[in-house]
């Protein structure tokens, strides 16, 4: 490799250590627990310098054939203005096939996820902080590994695409909440850790006071402790999660390719992460 050049390669496992130097320059509190997670339920590229050094990433994770998550897109700071964005954003339409795509977009990021056919879908908002004190809610209950073909069905219907290898993932690191109609679950909620505490997402429910109460059951467990939410500004629960202590700290635009209008009920009221949606 000629100085200067820059190489893609498949991304491996041996690249996420350059892959968390890279993110830890964004400030963002990726582990490198949550890039393997990532890795794990993905394909991606990493962008390699004269040295071997990981100076882009970017991975696509599909849910089934019904569509793909584009995430973890990060370029190094001192190899931007190059065109290596649009190569791995070329690379990812190569692994994604025929998928639809979504991913979320930061402010830099959006004018060239623009011109590349992505359209404005909605508003992620990122809330987190150290959860106030709060009583348990009545009807939620902890989901055993029995109960994971009834969450995967629930999370297929609101997603609308098939993320049983996420669900399968999150059941190996983390733990499920859930709401029960009758015996059938209506509503699910799951936490792991991330960053710098616990994540909680996705929350798949029918109702606003659903989604309060899936995610209370968890808070009220972890006082004091940092958490994180993920959610649409469409949802309702914004303001609801700054008064339990979670507060707006950023978050990105939702974009689609095609866009992808949907009217699944229920609803998704947090995401799994923002990488993962």
């Amino acid at each position: 490799m000629q100085q200067g050049e820059i190489e893609l390669q498949d991304f491996r496992p041996d690249h996420i250590e350059g892959a968390v130097a890279l993110s830890r320059q964004e400030n963002w509190p990726h582990r490198p627990q949550d890039w393997q997670m990532a890795l794990q339920l993905s394909r991606g590229a990493v962008a390699l310098d004269e040295h071997g050094r990981v100076t882009g990433t970017i991975l696509v994770t599909p849910y089934g054939t019904d569509c793909a998550m584009i995430n973890m897109v990060i370029v190094d700071r001192n190899a931007r203005g190059k065109g290596l964005g649009r190569r791995l954003m070329e690379q990812a339409f190569a692994l994604a096939g025929d998928r639809p795509l979504r991913l979320v977009a930061t402010a830099d990021g959006m004018p060239l996820y623009e011109k590349l056919g992505f359209v404005p879908s909605g508003t992620i908002l990122q809330h987190q902080g150290e959860v106030a004190e709060l009583g348990l809610p009545k009807g939620v209950e902890a989901a055993g590994a029995d109960e994971l073909a009834g969450i995967k069905a629930l999370d297929r219907d609101a997603y609308g695409a098939d993320r049983e290898a996420l669900i399968d993932a999150l059941a190996e690191r983390g733990e499920f909440a859930v709401l029960r109609s009758n015996g059938p679950i209506r509503a699910y909620a799951a936490i792991r850790p991330f960053g710098r505490g616990e994540v909680i997402g996705p929350v798949i429910a029918s109702s606003t006071e659903e989604a309060k109460a899936l995610i209370s059951f968890f808070a009220a467990q972890r006082t004091g402790a940092f958490l994180r939410v993920d959610t649409d500004s469409r949802t309702g629960i914004a303001n609801w999660l700054a008064e339990i202590g979670l507060v707006h700290v950023g978050g990105g635009a939702a974009m689609d390719r095609p866009q992808k209008a949907g009217s699944a009920r229920p609803k998704v009221y947090a995401l799994a992460n923002q990488a993962l949606g």
